[in-house]
């Protein structure tokens, strides 16, 4: 074995498995009676070696058992004599032919796939890479394998205990309909929350901490979407520009939670404390009644592209893990644009898939998932495939068609834009809400004001409704229903709220890419001035485009996404890819600033307003499409009217200059309130009649107002005349 003068790992004892796993179905490394039940695949390896390392970095051993070969490329055994906390890897041998995708190489410390603890992290070193590599990392043309041993500069994996945890058995059980999901970063959320103590802050523990949990209940969360929480590794491009990862896209391990995530103290009690953290933040945000669901990244890994470092797939199997064109050449087909991309035409990707994601609904006791390029998981090679095995696999499961599942329905592929067609239980995000309402009070209401006109009202009063065009028509009576559609304004990746109506242009300077990454297609309007102002009326209509966007947002059909900050007007200044953060740690930047001024608590009392009105008032979430024929006394469920209060008609709904809609839904309870939304999309104020519908309305909320607090109450009648100011928004309920 190859030593270094920095680290180096003694090989102690080679042995061979004389005894068969107890559980050959079952993948990775599991405790089972005086040892461990160990199962990995390798099709098309010769040997397979489970290695077993002790010691600290100075003295560290390893101790080699060659498994035993099983049907279907797997190689297995029981292992007396190993405990819970065993450090260990694999190690393969078999053909070395990269141009034909077999990438097998002993001196290649391999990480477990199903690794359900860390110990260390990876250096990125050449020893970490399959074959020999220049100083400057890059892949050198090559005949042979790298012989350089990659054991000290790789993460190891864990053996640990399964053990159920708390929030396994005390799931709030959200329906779809009650659902407001938050969507945040584990370290940005709390790291300046002055109320979670310091040693608590950016961690798991912090996000479930009682002032965490306040302020996820005050504004109406019933689920906490966390951006990926899997171990994680920075690319290597990255790691030489001097920032790391900070959103956690490149997954390391599918079963294993981030250890950097941890509380200090669970990161120096080990891996088995870093779960128990994770497991303990679940059962707590459970007792709070809030959900948790995971952002997962199963589309590619952090091995990246062919000349990226082998860690664990690649040399296991890259011909059955990693998507390949199916040439000759067994070259990746990348439709992720991160390298490489996950095979779901094959047996052990599908499967490990599944593993993990009930691995955190059964052990970890998670509440559902968002699955990161979703369509790259439906796909057979360059074709997408809307009754795919995995997909098909997954409604049918037992365990997994029970939680809350969500896809992010695009790749970079071809045909990679799938929204609205994924199937049941399947919701998805609605990029197509998000452009709609961007380009209604932003881009739009940017070119009247310049003195052009906007687009016409069918497709917001499309998505105002659920978005039917693409969640009723998927092969079940009623569709998947307006719930289906997860309408959002903004994401992790994008602007901010604060910053979608700050800026007209990206500014990413801070991303050492000078300018070029992140999308151009913001829609976003800065209101006459790029950036930071003091212009009081600027200010003041960029407050009034962020309540008209969230209030919107919060009383469309469907269910609403947040952006975690977008309450109290965070800001990234104008940076609309903010993926990544000093290497230093120093991504304070990037957490919520909690220094809050008046406008900003304004900002979070009107959401908790919404949130309110939408928990209260059924007639706000509909769960589906409705008949005309199931209202209540023979009146229409959903009208639409004009200004004058008269039903809208084929002409007025294909006018651009018309800029002023009344949506008018009926209470499906008998003794419910029926709501009147009112949008005004034009620049000036307008007077608009109040339908007649044999009921008066109260005003509930009205977008002009700074805080929803304070005022006098309102009744309307049909036939009152109201003046609606222009770029606003107002909620009547039935009086």
């Amino acid at each position: 074995m190859t030593q270094t003068a920095e680290k180096a790992v003694t090989l102690v004892e080679v042995t061979r498995a004389t005894t068969p796993a107890v559980r050959p179905e079952r993948f990775g490394v599991h405790l089972e009676g005086d040892g461990v039940d160990v199962v990995v695949s390798a099709p098309f390896a010769d040997a397979v070696w489970l290695c077993l390392l002790d010691g600290d970095d100075e003295t560290r051993t390893e101790r080699r058992v060659e498994l035993l070969p099983r049907l279907h490329g797997c190689w297995h055994a029981h292992v007396p004599g190993v405990a819970a906390g065993q450090r260990y890897g694999f190690r393969v041998a078999g053909p070395w032919e990269p141009v034909h995708g077999l990438r097998h190489n002993p001196a290649k410390l391999l990480l477990d796939p199903y690794a359900r603890g860390l110990a260390g992290q990876v250096e990125l070193r050449p020893e970490i890479y399959g074959h020999p590599v220049g100083d400057d990392l890059r892949p050198l043309p090559v005949d042979h394998p790298d012989e350089r041993d990659s054991a000290p500069f790789v993460a190891h994996g864990v053996v640990l205990e399964d053990r159920p945890g708390g929030g396994v058995a005390n799931r709030p059980g959200t329906t779809w309909s009650r659902t407001v999901v938050y969507e945040a970063h584990v370290r940005g959320l709390t790291l300046r929350l002055p109320d979670v103590p310091e040693h608590l802050r950016g961690t798991y523990a912090g996000l479930a901490h009682p002032a965490t949990i306040a302020h996820l209940r005050q504004v109406g969360a019933t689920a906490v979407e966390l951006l990926p929480i899997h171990a994680k590794m920075t690319e290597p491009a990255l790691t030489r520009r001097g920032v790391v990862n900070h959103w956690g896209y490149n997954t390391l391990a599918y079963f294993a939670p981030e250890p950097g995530y941890a509380t200090r103290a669970a990161q120096e009690a080990g891996p088995a404390a870093v779960l128990d953290e994770v497991k303990g933040m679940v059962q707590l945000l459970h007792e709070a009644g809030i959900e948790v669901l995971l952002d997962v990244v199963h589309n590619h890994t952090c091995e990246g592209g062919v000349d990226g470092p082998t860690l664990s797939w690649r040399g296991l199997d890259d011909l059955g893990y990693y998507l390949h064109d199916g040439s000759a050449a067994a070259r990746y087909l990348d439709v992720t644009g991160c390298g490489n991309s996950l095979d779901f035409r094959h047996q052990r990707t599908v499967q490990m898939t599944l593993d993990s994601l009930r691995y955190w609904v059964e052990q970890v006791g998670v509440d559902g998932f968002r699955f990161d390029l979703m369509t790259t998981l439906a796909r057979r090679g360059a074709q997408v495939d809307m009754e795919h095995p995995f997909l098909v696999a997954l409604a049918s499961d037992p365990v997994l068609s029970g939680v809350k599942l969500i896809a992010e329905p695009w790749d970079v592929g071809p045909h990679g834009w799938q929204t609205g067609r994924f199937p049941a239980p399947i919701a998805e995000w609605n990029d197509r809400y998000r452009d709609c309402l961007r380009t209604f009070w932003l881009r739009d209401a940017a070119t009247i004001a310049g003195g052009g006109h906007g687009h016409d009202l069918r497709d917001l009063a499309t998505r105002l409704a659920g978005s039917a065009d693409m969640f009723a028509h998927t092969g079940v009576p009623g569709g998947r229903g307006p719930v289906a559609s997860v309408n959002f304004v903004t994401a992790h990746d994008g602007f901010t709220l604060a910053d979608l109506t700050s800026y007209d242009v990206k500014h990413n300077e801070a991303n050492g890419e000078d300018n070029r990454d992140g999308s151009d297609d913001n829609r976003s309007w800065n209101h006459g001035v790029e950036g930071p102002t003091d212009d009081p009326e600027v200010l003041a209509a960029r407050r009034r485009s962020r309540r008209n966007l969230l209030g919107t947002l919060l009383l469309s059909a469907g269910t609403p996404m947040l952006t975690a900050g977008d309450e109290i007007a965070r800001t990234q200044h104008g940076n609309n890819n903010a993926y990544c953060a000093p290497i230093d740690g120093d991504d304070s930047w990037l957490a919520l600033d909690w220094d809050l001024d008046e406008h900003q608590r304004d900002l979070l009392a009107t959401v908790a307003h919404l949130t309110a009105l939408r928990r209260e008032h059924v007639v706000l979430r509909p769960w589906r499409f409705r008949r005309p024929d199931e209202a209540r006394s023979g009146r229409p469920t959903l009208v639409w009217f004009d200004e004058h209060g008269e039903a809208m008609t084929i002409d007025l709904w294909h006018d651009p200059h018309r800029r002023v809609l009344q949506k008018y839904r009926v209470s499906p309870e008998e003794h419910g309130r029926d709501m009147l939304l009112v949008v005004n999309g034009a620049a000036n104020d307008v007077q608009v009649t109040v339908p007649d519908v044999g009921r008066p309305f109260e005003l509930v909320w009205d977008s002009v107002w700074e805080r929803p607090t304070g005022h006098e109450p309102i009744t309307v009648h049909g036939g009152t005349v109201t003046t609606v100011p222009g770029l606003s928004v107002r909620l009547y309920l039935g009086a």
